[in-house]
């Protein structure tokens, strides 16, 4: 599989790009700024026509702020939890209250939902519903890899201040969506390190039995 990561935007955003063996079709998660550094790399990893799909991991303004620009130029489909798609009615206030410039609102082509599964010419693509840090956050497995936006970082979880947030449904989400799929998957998240379940399990403070 082509995977690609970039930094993007202020709040620098791992955004990835995912492509099937033989490059014969692609996907984005988390396309949050920089449209245009995102298509140098899916023509450098000769995915140029060939994104299928662009995934969302949740709806908050960093993570989608280039979707509809991308979206645009590449005709993939737009997936994101129905759970989030009112967050993008106020993504110009999202983006206010960081003191970021303003995003445009994507169209939404379909949503996802727990179970579901997509595919990149063959290679499937499964989401996990891991609500928390946004209604409708989801996280993507692909073989041994599991990307999951704000869900889960290296040594922390996400923020849960934010109205719809619970960290009570986070810490449970990721206890009975993430860490059963077993402590050698990669885990690669919204901002920061990549890391495994197996680290997180045994050395995040977020899940140890005393938090909450």
């Amino acid at each position: 599989m082509i995977l690609e990561t970039l930094e993007v935007g202020p709040l620098a955003v791992n955004c990835y790009v995912l492509g099937s063996r033989d490059g014969e079709e692609g996907a984005v998660i988390d396309p949050g700024a920089d449209a245009e550094q995102i298509m140098r790399v899916i023509e450098d990893s000769g995915l140029s026509g060939k994104i299928r799909y662009i995934l969302a991991t949740h709806g908050h303004f960093d993570h989608v702020g280039a979707v509809k620009r991308l979206r645009d130029e590449t005709s993939a489909r737009f997936l994101m939890h129905k759970g989030d798609v009112e967050l993008l009615d106020i993504l110009k206030d999202q983006a206010e209250y960081f003191g970021c410039p303003d995003v445009e609102k994507p169209a939404v082509d379909g949503d996802v939902a727990d179970g579901d599964t997509v595919s990149i010419d063959g290679t499937e693509i499964k989401v996990i519903h891991t609500p928390g840090h946004s209604k409708g956050g989801v996280c993507y497995v692909v073989g041994d890899k599991v990307f999951v936006g704000d869900t889960l970082f290296a040594g922390s979880i996400g923020r849960t201040d934010f109205p719809g947030c619970s960290a009570e449904e986070l810490v449970n989400s990721i206890r009975s969506g993430l860490l059963p799929l077993g402590d050698n998957v990669s885990v690669y998240p919204g901002h920061g390190p990549s890391t495994t379940i197996g680290d997180e399990r045994r050395s995040n403070p977020f899940l140890a039995g005393s938090y909450l």
